[in-house]
């Protein structure tokens, strides 16, 4: 089967080779033609003698001169490579069947030349891109399904357990807590990668509307009072009231994210500072929390789609919040920012106060 691939692609190159031979031919004898007739209407030859006679030494000298220049191109083309086309080729087929370690490199004798070192270069850099979105898909894919995994043996132990009966009522009520609690992950997570499929394939921003946002981080902390009151979190919230002109319903997934991703990566007793400014006619809104400190080799992926800061999962989250809040804030013309040492990390989004 191996031999038998390879034979396509040599045949396949050897078409083009020949398609190319083809028109250099054509395109000399063209060429030969219009300069001999100049040459013969310059040297007043055609007309002295018989137009008959005249045309086919003519038309024969034409078809010799180009055989022989066409003869001699061939010749020279036949000995260049084309190792360097099958290569990329070979390569491509690779990255066509999922193998995205395929790398092209054509040697120094090719790759002298700026185009090769151009296609080497940029092909390179994409299948390495590939490479790296295929490895955090399949590392999104393991944990997201043991994440699912989790609750749901949860939710089905204790239900079955609720079912059996000879508990007290104290039992009851805990295992009636833990159901509602792991119902309520597998309600965030399901959101989230419905969210992220929304927001990924829109381009343009609608149903801007202007409200309070100030009401909005306010109700947003309240949603997730039991996670930080479980850390026994200190929440500072420092801000005065501020209408802003955005997508309310996206603009929330973005306060809930943050402020889980906050809460999440919290010291128990921790502080989590919530503040709005406004300036130059943009709102400012910053959410930091004390604790871990985001490794630097980390800032410039931490808002890629399936990228866990901490490779451990030791805490929970599957890379989609941060991915959905820098779309959602791209979405509004505006910009987001990380900032971690010292124990604090900060992530500040920046909204323009009005849109166009």
């Amino acid at each position: 089967m191996k031999h038998k691939n390879q034979t396509n692609k040599e045949d396949h190159s050897s078409y083009i080779f020949l398609m190319l031979l083809t028109f250099i031919f054509i395109t000399i004898a063209v060429t030969l033609a219009i300069l001999i007739i100049y040459i013969l209407l310059k040297l007043h030859v055609i007309g002295n003698i018989d137009e008959t006679l005249t045309l086919r030494d003519l038309l024969l000298m034409i078809a010799l001169v180009s055989a022989i220049i066409g003869f001699l191109i061939t010749f020279f083309f036949s000995r260049v490579s084309l190792k360097p086309v099958n290569q990329l080729i070979n390569q491509l087929e690779r990255l066509a069947r999922g193998d995205f370690r395929a790398r092209v490199k054509f040697g120094k004798s090719v790759s002298i030349t700026p185009a090769f070192q151009e296609i080497e270069s940029c092909f390179n850099m994409a299948a390495e891109e590939l490479e790296r979105t295929e490895m955090m898909r399949k590392d999104f894919i393991n944990n997201f399904s043991h994440e699912f995994k989790t609750p749901i043996v949860s939710i089905a132990g204790f239900a079955k357990l609720l079912r059996v009966g000879d508990l007290t009522d104290k039992e009851k009520a805990d295992y009636l807590t833990i159901i509602e609690e792991e119902s309520l992950r597998l309600s965030y997570m399901a959101t989230n990668v419905l969210n992220l499929t929304k927001v990924e394939n829109q381009t343009i921003l609608s149903d801007v509307s202007r409200y309070n946002l100030s009401e909005q981080l306010r109700s947003a902390i309240l949603i997730l009072s039991d996670m930080w009151m479980q850390k026994n979190l200190n929440l500072n919230v420092e801000f005065d009231e501020y209408m802003i002109n955005a997508n309310k319903e996206l603009m929330e997934q973005v306060w809930i994210n943050l402020l889980n991703n906050a809460i999440k990566f919290s010291d128990t007793n921790g502080i989590i500072t919530v503040k709005i400014e406004e300036q130059d006619g943009e709102i400012i809104v910053s959410i930091s929390n004390q604790g871990k400190e985001i490794p630097s080799e980390s800032m410039d992926k931490i808002f890629n789609k399936f990228y866990q800061a901490d490779e451990s999962h030791f805490t929970e989250g599957n890379g989609i919040g941060l991915a959905i809040v820098k779309k959602v804030v791209f979405l509004h013309s505006g910009t987001i920012s990380i900032e971690s040492k010292n124990g604090l990390t900060i992530f500040t989004v920046v909204l323009p106060k009005t849109r166009k």
